[in-house]
């Protein structure tokens, strides 16, 4: 398995420069470090803890700064960048893609931040002030300005020469944009196209796709990213409102983009920072959990009340106490199912208005049909068990009452979040949670007041 395989090599990796470290041997571990990839060194400096990551940072050539800072997550990029002065990060991030540079600059705080900028050439500064104009997590604050563009009413002949002249195409180049006198974008060329065109006094207009697919600047990345994976590109033009071309966006900015879409998803379950440094200080990461603990507790203690207005009948029956947590605890398994398939499918773009009454009628029917399923099963038990029907009905009861609340409540509360503007995946499963539990409580503890005392 390589994947076995690639992690047991990044571990011996690790486990080397720590025991050289601890035995002093700095230049030891710069000859390691100087030997990886930038990849491997982010993965080495997020696995270590802050102290460590400050001298094995300080072993690493300079030159090599700003392609592994493109690699880091935000919070370790910042745990490394705000112990630096602005000058040194201004040469670190020398080069480095508009994308990559304004997300860098994004990670420090404002004083640092303009003094970096005012250390800037004028023509990273421009590059910088130009990516940072626009909103976050949108597709123009992704995008490249590295392309290369051309005329339509040149010759494939002249085409040819001036990428001759140009010596090296950008990463990722398999079009070239076709272009008028006001950068309004008119059309691509593919390179195979160019490649296999036999005349070379044939024009760009004659072979050049005009129809060509962009991609606006305001554009969402999530939208960005699902519009790579549906249409297999390498590359896509970015416009503005007027058509001009502003830059592209390539496939290994979307790779990153699916991959933090991914933890963000994960994470965000349980309410931490998809960037969470794993190593962060100790009273940072309390501070950032605390939130999150604090929301669950009211949470909880709203359950704790209302089972607290049924006191009366779980005195006078032990055995409901005992009970009463089977019923949350079946609805909340449920509803979470129900809300994580939701939750994918709005971040692949399948969910729309036209679909969503198909899909709460679908999930009511499946909790319908769950809920008599167990709801059957567990009154059998309870009644066997206790020997009281009535007992096992009133679970029954309770049971198919909350498995309906679950469906409805995981289809309905990402939909409703989202249109409050409010991450899915960082409230939704506490309020469902609280919807089940409360439901389930409430079903069980009432019904049985009302039958049994």
């Amino acid at each position: 398995m390589p994947d076995a395989f690639e992690h047991e090599s990044k571990h011996n990796q690790l486990s080397d420069i720590n025991n050289a470290l601890s035995q002093g041997m700095f230049v030891h571990v710069r000859n390691m470090l100087h030997d990886l990839s930038d990849g491997d060194i982010a993965y080495i400096l997020e696995s270590s803890p802050l102290k460590q990551r400050q001298v094995l940072w300080a072993l690493i050539d300079s030159e090599f700064h700003g392609d592994i800072l493109e690699e880091l997550t935000e919070d370790v990029r910042y745990s490394i960048l705000h112990k630096m002065p602005p000058s040194m990060v201004a040469e670190a991030t020398e080069g480095l893609d508009t994308d990559d540079l304004a997300e860098v600059l994004r990670t420090l705080p404002n004083a640092t931040y303009q003094a970096v900028l005012d250390s800037l050439d004028e023509q990273d500064r421009h590059r910088a002030e130009q990516a940072l104009a626009y909103e976050e997590d949108t597709a123009a604050a992704i995008m490249n300005t590295d392309t290369v563009t051309i005329r339509p009413d040149v010759t494939t002949e002249v085409v040819m020469r001036y990428l001759r002249l140009r010596g090296k195409l950008p990463e990722n180049t398999d079009v070239l944009y076709v272009v008028d006198e006001k950068d309004k974008l008119i059309g691509t060329l593919p390179l195979s196209t160019l490649v296999v065109t036999a005349s070379p006094t044939i024009h760009v207009a004659d072979i050049m796709i005009r129809d060509a697919e962009t991609i606006h600047a305001n554009m969402d990345e999530s939208d960005v990213a699902q519009l790579f994976e549906r249409h297999n590109w390498v590359s896509a033009p970015v416009i503005d409102d007027e058509e001009h071309l502003l830059g592209r966006i390539t496939i290994d900015d979307v790779v990153d983009i699916i991959r933090e879409d991914a933890e963000h998803s994960m994470m965000s379950m349980a309410g931490l920072d998809d960037e969470e440094d794993t190593f962060a200080p100790v009273i940072k990461s309390t501070k950032r959990r605390s939130l999150w603990l604090g929301i669950n507790l009211i949470t909880a203690l709203l359950a704790a009340l209302v089972s607290s207005a049924f006191e009366d009948i779980l005195g006078q029956l032990a055995v409901l106490a005992i009970l009463n947590t089977i019923v949350p605890s079946m609805g909340g398994i449920a509803g979470n199912q129900t809300l994580t398939l939701v939750i994918r499918a709005m971040a692949l773009g399948h969910v729309a208005p036209s679909n969503v009454r198909w899909l709460i009628f679908k999930e009511f029917t499946i909790g319908l049909l769950n809920g008599m399923l167990w709801a059957v099963l567990i009154a059998s038990v309870v009644a066997v068990w206790q020997q009281n029907l009535l007992l096992g009905g009133i679970i029954a009861f309770a049971m198919l009452m909350n498995m309906l609340a679950a469906g409805i409540a995981g289809v309905t509360i990402p939909l409703v979040l989202k249109r409050l503007e409010i991450d899915p995946a960082l409230a939704g499963g506490v309020i469902l949670t609280t919807v089940t539990d409360v439901v389930g409580i409430f079903a069980f503890l009432g019904t049985a007041t009302w039958l049994l005392s």
